[in-house]
């Protein structure tokens, strides 16, 4: 063997285009409002009440105005952090895993560390505020007194403001961090672990080799389904951003005083409420950005000119 077969592939850096940055915010504005927001809301809601049932929450979000409850918060905050998050994350992570193989991972820890990058950078950059609105929208108080009008969400963003300034609209910000940390870190390091057993079961050894359609998705599905084990990250995010009034609650919390807050009133059991739309939703997020991804780059290829790059 010679010892130019013997060197490695050189390892190339996927350019990030105009299209990857079109692509992510595109797909994520279509998750979201579809199915994305829904499963939100029903989530937030049993995070936030945590003696509801799925079914009970159900309830709660059609009183909250029927098929228009379970799209609280849609509209601006769910579409300003999809318009956002995607572009973020396709970029931050795309570097990331390209700089943590150059400096000899391989793909399942580059995949995590890329991850784990864009998650924070989502976090600190683009979803503090969204996800406190969100949360806020999903929460407060829709009845406003005989004759009164409930407070809008802009009106409750600048009443936020004014009272807490910055900290304020991005309260809960180092769980949602943490979150998303975990969370992508999770996804893609799981996600490239089942397709890395998909290629060894079906005998596609060579890394060249594509992946079909399902298989993509089979390998996303589970990589998002898998990644709601961080649910207790997310309830105290819910916790820390809520405006249901609740005296128990201390006035300051922080990650680790509504942790405890929320396992002395509800358990262990209050610490996972929600994980099952948690569960749809991470599911839903993947399969929704690798079913679609492929057509969308197609559209996107057409659009601009450009042959984006991104993946799921």
């Amino acid at each position: 063997m010679s010892a130019a077969s013997a060197q490695p592939a050189e390892l190339k850096k996927k350019p990030i285009s105009f299209s990857n940055i079109l692509l992510g915010a595109g797909l994520n504005l279509c998750e979201v409002t579809t199915l994305g927001q829904p499963l939100e809301v029903i989530k937030t809601t049993m995070a936030a009440n945590r003696d509801f049932s799925f079914l009970q929450a159900m309830k709660h979000v059609w009183s909250r105005g029927g098929v228009f409850g379970f799209y609280q918060g849609l509209i601006p905050w769910a579409w300003i952090e999809a318009s956002t998050k995607g572009a973020t994350l396709l970029f931050v992570s795309a570097e990331a895993e390209y700089q943590f193989k150059k400096a000899g991972l391989g793909n399942f820890g580059a995949g995590i560390m890329g991850g784990v990058s864009g998650g924070v950078a989502q976090a600190y950059l683009t979803m503090g505020f969204c996800t406190c609105m969100k949360t806020v929208e999903i929460t407060k108080q829709k009845s406003a007194g005989a004759g009164a009008v409930p407070q809008s969400s802009w009106a409750a963003f600048k009443d936020i403001y004014k009272k807490e300034g910055i900290r304020g609209i991005n309260k809960g910000v180092n769980a949602v961090a943490i979150r998303q940390m975990t969370n992508w870190g999770s996804r893609f390091g799981l996600s490239r672990l089942v397709e890395e057993g998909i290629r060894k079961v079906t005998g596609k050894t060579n890394p060249e080799e594509k992946l079909t359609a399902a298989e993509k998705i089979l390998a996303s599905a589970v990589g998002g389904g898998l990644s709601a084990w961080n649910q207790p990250i997310e309830v105290i995010r819910v916790e820390m951003q809520s405006k249901k009034e609740d005296p128990n609650r201390p006035k300051k919390l922080t990650v680790g005083s509504a942790f405890k807050y929320i396992y002395q009133s509800s358990g262990l059991k209050g610490l996972y409420r929600g994980v099952t739309p948690r569960i749809g939703l991470g599911v839903w997020q993947t399969v929704f950005m690798v079913g679609f991804g492929d057509m969308a780059r197609e559209f996107v290829a057409k659009l601009t000119g450009d042959k984006p790059t991104a993946k799921h």
